[in-house]
């Protein structure tokens, strides 16, 4: 059996209880070792066999998987975050189900989560943005030409933007010629959320590389952006005391 687990942002007390469950009681771990917390390795059995998927390719990771499988273990794919965002877990599953061998996936926490908690913000404010993009820069892979960063920006709603930092010069040229942000449009960086080292450093659209370069950070961070980083917004129609819903009753008539 194969587990897919997501092992959350970084913190290790932020994976899930079962997602610590499955690696306690694993045969085999594959971690994604770019990106993982190596602390949470701390919670494999003694003699588990430990792998970095980092260091190997698609056809190594499955024919590791493959040898536990014959010798009767277990495996945890570790990945961080959650791994329905850029996990590259689809080629796994698919490669598991043409050699029938079963897998379930824990979800875990995603960066983009730890990144608002990093920022103590919330990224769906009344009158300001109800949508969260999540997207990435094309560089070395590419996008959807309908899902080209300039013209997912013009939207003008909440963007976190994975995978990007190494060229941020780009992403910010994009997102002033998107027409959706003005210059001053509130953004910021979030380096490591919620690890240790973690570094928050917050901007505007148009000094987003300048201050990604002043505070040295080339890789593992994401970029949001977006009005909700800013002061103004609406009071929740939801906890207001004259709107009327199934468990109260609103205060002004015909509510």
């Amino acid at each position: 059996m194969v587990h897919f687990v997501g092992a959350g942002p970084g913190a290790p007390d932020l994976i899930t209880r079962r997602g610590a469950a499955l690696l306690a009681d694993a045969d085999c771990i594959i971690y994604a070792g770019s990106l993982v917390n190596p602390a949470l390795l701390g919670l494999a059995k003694p003699g588990c066999a430990i792998y970095n998927s980092a260091e190997m390719t698609l056809e190594q990771v499955l024919d590791t998987i493959r040898a536990a499988e014959k010798a009767g273990g277990t495996t945890v794919r570790l990945h961080t975050g959650d791994p329905c965002l850029y996990g590259a877990i689809r080629e796994q599953m698919d490669a598991l189900d043409a050699d029938g061998i079963p897998y379930d996936d824990t979800p875990g926490v995603s960066s983009f989560c730890g990144a608002a908690a990093a920022l103590c913000a919330e990224y769906t404010l009344p009158n300001v943005s109800q949508t969260v993009i999540i997207t990435r820069m094309e560089g070395r892979t590419p996008v959807p030409e309908a899902e080209q960063l300039e013209k997912l920006a013009a939207h003008g709603a909440t963007m976190v933007i994975f995978l990007s930092i190494g060229l941020v010069d780009k992403v910010q040229q994009a997102l002033l010629e998107s027409g959706g942000y003005r210059p001053g449009t509130p953004a910021a960086v979030v380096y490591k959320a919620t690890w240790p080292e973690q570094k928050v450093v917050r901007c505007t659209v148009s000094t987003l590389a300048e201050e990604t370069r002043k505070n040295g950070i080339t890789k593992t961070a994401l970029i949001v952006v977006g009005d909700f980083l800013g002061e103004n917004y609406e009071r929740s129609k939801l906890y207001d005391p004259a709107f009327t819903t199934e468990f109260r009753q609103g205060t002004e008539a015909g509510q």
